[in-house]
């Protein structure tokens, strides 16, 4: 598989490591603030590549996506923070026949921590005790929070408890309301990735936790998803689609 690698910071470096022990060839390293990269998203730096992997930023991940839709380039897209366009993306993955699968997490840990805690979610909101809420800590680096994995789990919560109707990612300057999920943030040092959902009660309290040690895990999620990108037919997939379909049928 020939692989472009949209955005070669240290996730781009790393996915690289992993691509090319898998025997996948790089066709294309696009970064316009890395020397010796190409330095935009065009046809011409992407000719000749099966899959984009993209791990670029917020700001831009919109337009990269309609590029990739708009010239039928298969891409996995790593960065968050657009996910408030994704019917938008949905819209134009279903007009032009595109081939998109995202994640706010490729770690396959963390695909199956999401479902660990929808089944938690599920088993402790019947009982009416419990009270949620997620913390997730990262990088000082990170350009974007809450983590897009914090949103993936908030839902994964949201399904079990149906009193919470809203999910809060600012500070709480006054009492938080009945219906309100609380995720909060914390950036700091150089954590890969600690995501943590509480359930409280007033006699105990349960912590399901998850904790990235490297960021290898989600350069060989990406890698994963790109291979299995690569044999799919258009459609807008994301990570768990990928786990659904190659581990758990």
């Amino acid at each position: 598989m020939k692989l472009a690698l949209v955005g070669y910071g240290k996730m781009g470096k790393i996915i690289k490591t992993h691509a090319l022990a898998q025997n996948h060839e790089i066709a294309s390293i696009i970064d316009p603030f890395e020397e010796g990269a190409k330095k935009s998203l065009t046809v011409e730096n992407l000719h000749g590549c099966d899959v984009a992997i993209d791990f670029t930023h917020p700001d831009v991940a919109l337009e990269h996506i309609r590029f990739y839709i708009e010239n039928g380039v298969p891409a996995v897209i790593g960065t968050t923070g657009w996910y408030e366009h994704l019917g938008e993306v949905a819209s134009m993955v279903d007009e032009a026949n595109g081939t998109i699968l995202y994640s706010g997490n490729f770690s396959l840990g963390v695909a199956l921590f999401l479902r660990s805690v929808r089944y938690a979610a599920a088993l402790y909101g019947k009982t009416g005790r419990y009270d949620p809420a997620i913390i997730e800590v990262h990088h000082n680096k990170k350009a974007d929070s809450p983590s897009g994995t914090a949103g993936m789990l908030a839902s994964r919560v949201l399904e079990g408890f149906p009193e919470k109707t809203r999910i809060e990612y600012e500070t709480q300057h006054q009492r938080r309301g009945d219906e309100v999920l609380h995720v909060s943030s914390l950036r700091v040092g150089s954590v890969p990735g600690t995501h943590t959902v509480l359930f409280d009660s007033p006699e105990d309290t349960i912590e399901l936790i998850h904790t990235a040690r490297t960021r290898d895990g989600f350069a060989f999620g990406a890698v994963a998803a790109a291979a299995w990108l690569n044999e799919r037919e258009s459609g807008l997939y994301t990570l768990e689609d990928m786990v659904d379909a190659v581990f758990l049928r």
